[in-house]
């Protein structure tokens, strides 16, 4: 069988992972180190990611806003954890004017040094509480809820195209209330959010829990996270939510007068997704042949390819295959119009064919002469592209068939795409009982055999110190304690001897 990618997962699964990136058309290098062009089959998937989430957010009673780029450097002064946990990873404005060189370049102007240092947004926890200070007087003015949809840049020192870049996108929330009770609830309200999109829209089965202390958001107090698995064992963290108490409050004086007179701190959270999910997807469904998008958050989800052979003929068959367009996105699927578009560029139907399997388009349908005449369509099934004899499944049927199962078709796929990843992620996790059975479970350091799932006492301190460097040996880290846990197993905690209080999962991650 031969495929449509030059590498395989096996063979080598990081440089797989870049050919599906680069041959699917989802991004490219920029020329500013740990910086990437997104193409528009990649950008489409994130606007797609945006607006289904974005319903989802707006639905829970948060507002969309915006906040500044640039944050003063005072700013992220006022929280000491805060600001240690980002400063190696911040860029810095210093000047507001180049002056040429004399040697043919540009240099900042000494003249033009700003007065105070401005951050380049890696998080937008300090401006945006500076804000609710200004907002919040009263109990009666809160909760606030807004979220943002923005860019923000982290210095990263080394970099993967959707999974760790120095500039990425994503959307923020950012939330004040009253009590420490309410807080915690939009906490995991929001969690819910996420594990709920990403099963439902991304097709990734994930796994929501608690962070341990030692990877909790820089001044938070508690930091919750969905997990997903990769195919090749290791974990990836989707998306985070926060409950931050009042510690930022406190920093940055978001005080109210409460209904008794007095005066009280705000409980505040924060909580996002990026485009690493994109960095998700592709590693979760993609396969030897490239991309395979779910059809909730791909941009087309019907991709229809005339035969075209520069023959008089191809009016006729372009207007058929125009009609079908026409036909299909007047129907819907999965609560919405049916995507559908019909690929006329002037180039051979194989290559187009193939450039839209390597992209991950859910259905792609193929129209020559003899499917017009006859009134049929041939389709290809993105996420089942070969017969059992290795030979491309490309069905031919009548047009009035295909119509009219094509919805359920994309449900059908939809639905596959993420019984594969549950499948997966269930299978790939071990329960361990001591330290001895982790070992050995991850001994051969070129695999990544999925995640154990272990006893906890929740250890903190120096005890928590000594379990992060016994785990970084073996480039592990614990990746949360997954919710709903209603006690743990009579036992010991694997590190501690101490008797455990939950379960946690262990793994390699990105």
């Amino acid at each position: 069988m031969k495929h449509a990618l030059s590498v395989t997962r096996d063979a080598d699964f990081s440089a797989w992972y870049q050919s599906v990136i680069a041959e699917g058309d989802l991004a490219e290098e920029s020329g500013v180190r740990g910086c990437m062009v997104i193409r528009p089959w990649g950008y489409g998937i994130w606007e797609r990611i945006q607006r289904l989430l974005d319903d989802r957010i707006k639905a829970t009673g948060h507002e969309n806003c915006y906040f500044p780029l640039f944050i003063p450097l005072s700013y992220f002064e006022k929280e000491a954890e805060h600001v240690d946990g980002f400063a190696k990873e911040m860029a810095v404005v210093t000047h507001h004017r180049l002056i040429a060189d004399g040697k043919g370049g540009l240099v900042p102007d000494p003249e033009a040094k700003l007065e105070e240092p401005l951050v380049v947004r890696p998080t937008s926890e300090t401006v945006i509480g500076t804000a609710f200070a200004r907002w919040v007087q009263s109990w009666r003015d809160l909760p606030v809820l807004i979220n943002q949809w923005a860019n923000v840049v982290r210095w990263e020192m080394r970099t993967r195209m959707f999974l760790r870049t120095a500039e990425f996108l994503w959307q923020e929330g950012h939330t004040a209330h009253a009590t420490v009770d309410e807080a915690r609830a939009e906490t995991l309200q929001m969690l819910e959010v996420y594990r709920s999109f990403a099963e439902d829209c991304l097709a990734v089965h994930v796994i929501a829990g608690e962070k341990p202390e030692n990877e909790r958001f820089p001044g938070a107090v508690s930091t919750y996270s969905i997990e997903a698995m990769m195919q090749d064992g290791k974990a990836l963290q989707t998306a985070t939510s926060h409950f931050l108490g009042d510690n930022f409050a406190r920093a940055q004086n978001i005080r109210f007068q409460n209904a008794e007179g007095g005066l009280d701190y705000a409980q505040t959270t924060s909580w996002g997704m990026t485009t690493r999910t994109i960095g998700a997807m592709i590693m979760v469904h993609g396969d030897d042949d490239g991309m395979r998008v779910p059809p909730k958050v791909a941009p087309w989800q019907v991709v229809i390819v005339p035969m075209l052979r520069d023959q008089p003929e191809d009016e006729a068959l372009l207007a058929y295959c125009r009609d079908l367009q026409k036909e299909l996105v007047g129907q819907s699927a999965l609560g919405e119009p049916i995507r559908a578009m019909v690929d006329a560029r002037a180039q051979k139907a194989a290559n187009k064919r193939w450039g839209w399997v390597k992209k991950g388009a859910p259905v792609v349908i193929e129209v020559g002469g003899r499917d017009m005449a006859g009134g049929n369509v041939s389709v290809i099934r993105r996420d089942r592209l070969y017969r059992e004899d290795g030979k491309l499944d490309s069905a031919v049927q009548p047009r009035g068939d295909f119509m009219s199962g094509v919805a359920d078709l994309l449900v059908d796929i939809q639905g596959e795409l993420h019984r594969q990843s549950a499948e997966r992620l269930k299978a790939q996790i071990a329960p361990v009982d001591d330290w001895a059975g982790v070992e050995a479970h991850f001994a051969d350091g070129q695999k990544n055999p999925g995640w154990v799932d272990v006893r906890w006492a929740k250890p903190t301190g120096a005890e928590l110190e000594q379990v992060v460097e016994k785990l970084k040996a073996l480039k592990l880290t614990i990746r949360n304690a997954p919710m709903g846990q209603t006690g743990c197993d009579d036992g010991p905690c694997i590190f501690t001897g101490r008797e455990a209080v939950e379960r946690v999962l262990i793994g390699r991650a990105y």
